[in-house]
């Protein structure tokens, strides 16, 4: 992992902290996760490009840069308990066990899944519980949670989902498709949910949280 020691300095100072990250526990954890085992092995000569990386025929990693904003925008405390959704090899779970203090990540890709528990054991990210189940569903009995964090781009957010939240508690995800997407905070308040629009960006879309298509006669 040295040999990508530079490489990952390099990320952070010319990807992540170009984009107006300066959230402390984000660029450390960005700094301290190997990013190169959690893509596949012939791709990790482009494991620190600032490109999303095909993980699976459905799953991609997102590029480092807009991701790290996501996670600034989620705010992860100490004591938080979070989800991850659609964690695909586990790297953005791997840097939410850095900031929280449990981390709940779900994906319904069981190959994935395996790949993810096996390289966060190695690594000693013993706060991290990786879950094969769907997507969309989260995973309620391990909630509520503090933030839920969305890898990917949906065009809706399941009232299911939202649910788990605790009071107070926050989803993170990017809202749209293509280019045509933001990424947002919805905060829950009792019953109610507020979205707060963030900024401009682009990530893979989770193809399962696509609405629904809608015939015309």
């Amino acid at each position: 992992m040295g040999e990508y020691a530079d490489a990952r300095r390099q990320m952070v100072d010319n990807q992540i902290r170009t984009t107006d990250v300066t959230a402390y526990n984000v660029l450390d954890a960005f700094g301290s996760v190997p990013r190169e085992l959690f893509v596949p092995t012939n791709q990790r000569a482009l494991a620190y490009s600032d490109a999303d990386i095909q993980i699976s025929n459905s799953r991609m990693m997102m590029q480092p840069s807009p991701l790290a904003k996501m996670l600034q925008l989620a705010d992860i405390t100490p004591d938080d308990v979070v989800l991850v959704i659609g964690s695909n090899s586990g790297y953005s779970a791997a840097l939410a066990s850095k900031m929280g203090n449990t981390i709940v990540a779900v994906e319904s890709d069981e190959a994935l899944v395996e790949q993810a528990q096996t390289t966060l054991s190695e690594l000693g990210c013993d706060n991290v519980a990786v879950i094969a189940s769907d997507i969309t569903k989260g995973y309620a009995s391990e909630g509520p949670y503090d933030v839920i964090f969305i890898e990917g781009a949906v065009e809706a957010v399941p009232q299911d989902l939202l649910a788990q939240l605790k009071e107070g508690g926050c989803l993170v995800c990017v809202d749209g498709k293509e280019r045509r997407a933001e990424a947002v905070k919805i905060l829950r308040n009792g019953d109610n949910f507020s979205s707060m629009p963030a900024f401009d960006t682009n990530a893979p879309a989770l193809e399962e949280f696509a609405k629904p298509a809608v015939f015309k006669f």
